[in-house]
């Protein structure tokens, strides 16, 4: 698998980076989108950051178009909606490709370290999707927006919950908190 922290990347402002800047903290990257019914789970990423940022946590956001063309804008207008819509502080990266052939190498990376989301409500997201006519993923690819992988201190892959795991969510909050007690 590669490592995590050496993968380029761009900030939404275009700058070029890596994860190497968060070494050592507890990173939960997101896959996110402005036009999806699990949007307002940005409310819930910011407040996440807000809570548990002085403890080590980072929220990174990555938006993605991959999934019903959900994430149209371009990175200065998913920038500002962002900021007007949910006063986004945590950290968000460049548009990228998070499915098929167009997957940017760091979800390549953390779908090979993490190859199944669990998914906490019971709900089987895919037949859902089905339901509605939509096109879905074959595993071990990322399902849907708001995939969220959970990355420890040290680097590792340590869990991956499904788009509808919300960020309140009791398994999701549990597994962060024992990231941050190491």
């Amino acid at each position: 698998m590669a490592n995590l922290t050496s993968i380029p990347l761009e900030t939404i402002t275009d700058t070029p980076t890596t994860l190497a800047e968060y070494s050592g903290k507890v990173l939960l990257i997101v896959n996110v989108a402005s036009k999806c019914g699990f949007t307002p789970q940005y409310a819930g990423l910011e407040a996440l950051f807000r809570k548990y940022s002085e403890k080590g946590l980072v929220v990174l956001g990555f938006p993605a178009n991959d999934f019903g063309g959900q994430e149209p804008g371009t990175n200065q207008e998913i920038a500002k909606f962002c900021s007007l819509s949910y006063d986004v502080s945590f950290p968000m990266f460049a548009k990228i490709g998070v499915t098929g052939s167009s997957i940017h190498p760091l979800y390549k990376a953390l779908i090979e370290a993490q190859p199944k989301a669990v998914s906490t409500t019971g709900k089987d997201m895919a037949a859902d999707l089905r339901g509605y006519g939509l096109p879905v993923t074959d595993p071990p690819e990322v399902l849907w927006n708001f995939e969220k992988f959970l990355v420890g201190r040290n680097g590792e892959v340590v869990a991956r919950f499904a788009p509808d795991t919300t960020p309140e969510d009791p398994a999701l909050v549990a597994a962060i908190e024992a990231e941050l007690a190491k």
